[in-house]
């Protein structure tokens, strides 16, 4: 690491050990300090020393930890041990990666020798977390109660409600009553002005109300005529969140890779994103609905489609469908026809939309179009 671009750096005590902590604009890292132990018969070098690098974007807070928190002396030597010499600490809050695209929220505990050296570093580590403009501060949450398991509410205040709070994230929560009770206060009564994002706690039809209020809503406020299918329609300027509590979260998988509810409140913390393609389906003149692309082919299109004749068992439905699917034993034979990118350069994030011409389609010419197809076959 460039000690040119370092802020702070100094030597602190964590899980009793001595640390050199050191943070740049870019990341926080820590490293056990090496010792040496002499013998009369051996003399070596403890190399054994565990290092850690957490980007600063991936700090969910730091706070100064509390004097009944600091971590307690183990051993029974009689000499002082660090937390007894130090006792001002803060804490780091930070995303550590489990398995399987989870996500967990760490702590890490830092013992500092006096107080202006904890406020020092707390506030050198909040100044870099203020300089991350695409964080929410408040954000407007919709929660699902009966949706998949009903455990919308339950999820919601257990898991995700505490790290909002840890990271300083205010909220304003609504419990939805009726179908589209979400879709209906987005289009008429919701204050958006004064909020970061949206946050949905439910499943995929939950997502569905909130991109439909959401875009009408921006649509109306600036008087695009949405039965016009000629129409541009204006982006939404917020962001909307996924909390999964459906039966199978299917846009949750699509997006973030799990369906876990810590993972996705971390997501959001931090403030990634996922850009998504969004289109209006029209009939004769008239607007009927938004879709999100999400393609499902073959053995997932077939699950999905005789799923929703059984609606009424619940999520048990997607387990009776897939097994009947699988015994069907059915082979799916497809093409699959696209325009290559001439260079390494698009990117989905470009935010040019295709029927604007995107960077890909706007260099084609009408001879110079070509179809490249791919045949697949697949068997169950």
């Amino acid at each position: 690491m460039d000690k040119r671009h370092n802020i702070l750096s100094m030597i602190l005590y964590h899980k009793q050990a001595e640390v050199e902590v050191v943070l740049s604009r870019a990341a926080l890292s820590w490293k056990e300090i090496k010792s040496k132990k002499h013998d009369s018969d051996i003399s070596s070098s403890i190399d054994t020393a565990v290092s850690q690098l957490v980007q600063v974007s991936e700090v969910v807070s730091v706070q100064k930890t509390e004097e009944g928190h600091l971590p307690a002396s183990r051993g029974k030597s009689s000499a002082k041990q660090p937390n007894q010499l130090f006792t001002h600490a803060f804490t780091v809050s930070y995303v550590q990666r489990a398995s399987k695209h989870q996500w967990r929220c760490s702590d890490a505990v830092f013992l500092c020798p006096d107080q202006s050296v904890c406020e020092q570093w707390i506030s050198a580590i909040e100044n870099q977390l203020t300089l991350l403009t695409n964080r929410p501060k408040r954000l407007l949450v919709y929660i699902n109660p009966i949706g998949g398991k009903k455990q919308g509410k339950w999820i919601y205040d257990q898991k995700v409600a505490p790290l909002f709070c840890k990271a300083g994230i205010s909220t304003d929560v609504m419990v939805t009553e009726w179908a589209n009770h979400a879709r209906d206060h987005l289009i008429k009564d919701a204050n958006l002005d004064q909020y970061d994002g949206l946050v949905c706690v439910g499943g995929d039809g939950m997502f569905s109300e909130i991109v439909h209020g959401l875009v009408i809503r921006t649509q109306n406020d600036n008087k695009v005529d949405m039965d016009d299918s000629e129409k541009d329609l204006v982006p939404t300027a917020l962001r909307i969140g996924i909390i999964p509590a459906g039966s199978t979260d299917c846009i949750c998988f699509s997006t973030v890779g799990t369906n876990d509810p810590v993972t996705s409140a971390l997501h959001i913390i931090v403030g990634d994103s996922q850009p998504m393609d969004v289109c209006s389906v029209h009939h004769n003149n008239s607007f009927l609905r938004f879709s999100v692309s999400l393609l499902g082919y073959g053995f997932y299109g077939d699950v999905l489609s005789d799923s929703e004749r059984k609606r009424w068992l619940g999520p048990a439905r997607y387990d009776l469908s897939g097994v009947k699917m699988f015994l069907n034993h059915n082979y799916y034979e497809g093409t699959v026809s696209f325009l290559p990118a001439e260079d390494d350069m698009s990117s989905p994030r470009d935010k040019l939309q295709c029927r604007s011409g995107c960077h890909v389609c706007r260099h084609m010419s009408g001879r110079q179009k070509r179809q490249h197809k791919i045949s697949v076959m697949a068997g169950q």
